[in-house]
């Protein structure tokens, strides 16, 4: 049975941390055999951690290389996988591919993720795996746009940690309390989330976020946003790391110019999530979120 918004946070708000972690834990055991999208991130590392220790060799976790998704994430993914000793599988998607979201519609994560979760599906058949597609949503999720849980969804894709009540921060403790290196890894999101909705995503701009941020982040900066806004760069950082944006403004104005950056500005906002949403209305969000 899938329970609504309200039906999951009222839930939420009733269970510990030590039930929720033991209702994933029947949750899987339920499911059997499952293949979880692996990103390596926070969320997803704590899920396929639990399902290792679960479901065993029933536990798949698949990460998909992509022009969206940085190589240094995709190795990170790799590398975390084997640390888990978890049955692993790479593919390979090409989203710049499909022109619906190439055009980067207000609905383009939709197209992301229904692409991927096809492609999994697919896999999953070909192998025999008999798998259920799990990702790595969790609360927080439910009160952002993301037109991606529509594709989630229609694609049968469950998502344990919403159904057991996990909140980012819970992930973090119980992810600190396992001795996992993710627990307080910044959020990512892929780097097509960096261009402006209704301007079209080319290989050569996140080819450009891709290289400024790999540069921002060698400089000891934590959580960082290129957005990219055709010939400026707009850097998002958490406001107290401005000090060393500021440290070092002539070498990054120099190195993003280099990049193909004009202009290379700093939000005095700071790091935000989704900033780009902020320009849909509620009319928008309501009908693809």
């Amino acid at each position: 049975m899938t329970l609504t918004k309200e039906e999951l946070v009222s839930q939420a708000k009733q269970l510990t941390l030590e039930q929720k972690n033991a209702k994933l834990g029947e949750l899987l055991q339920q499911l059997g055999t499952v293949l979880i999208a692996f990103s390596g991130g926070v969320d997803s590392t704590f899920l396929l951690a639990r399902a290792v220790q679960e479901l065993r060799e029933n536990a798949i976790a698949v990460t998909a290389s992509s022009e969206t998704f940085p190589v240094r994430e995709f190795e990170a993914a790799k590398h975390l996988a084997k640390r888990l000793q978890a049955r692993f599988v790479t593919t390979e998607i090409n989203e710049l591919d499909n022109p619906n979201f190439a055009s980067n519609p207000v609905n383009r994560c939709f197209y992301c993720k229904d692409g991927l979760y096809s492609h999994l599906g697919d896999l999953a058949e070909q192998n025999q795996w008999n798998a259920v597609i799990c990702d790595g949503a969790n609360m927080d999720d439910l009160g952002d746009y993301r037109p991606g849980r529509i594709a989630a969804a229609q694609r049968g894709v469950r998502s344990l940690l919403q159904e057991a009540g996990f909140y980012k921060d819970e992930i973090r403790q119980l992810s600190k309390e396992m001795g996992l290196p993710t627990w307080n890894k910044p959020s990512f999101a892929c780097l097509s989330s960096r261009i402006p909705y209704g301007t079209e995503i080319t290989l050569e701009k996140i080819n450009q976020i891709d290289q400024a941020e790999g540069y921002l982040l060698s400089l000891g900066l934590h959580q960082i946003r290129v957005r990219h806004h055709d010939n400026i760069a707009r850097i998002e950082v958490g406001r107290d790391e401005f000090p060393l944006v500021f440290a070092h403004h002539d070498e990054i104005n120099r190195t993003l110019r280099d990049i193909g950056f004009q202009y290379v500005t700093l939000d005095l906002m700071g790091y935000q999530t989704g900033s780009l949403n902020a320009v849909l209305g509620t009319e928008v969000k309501a009908q693809h979120g």
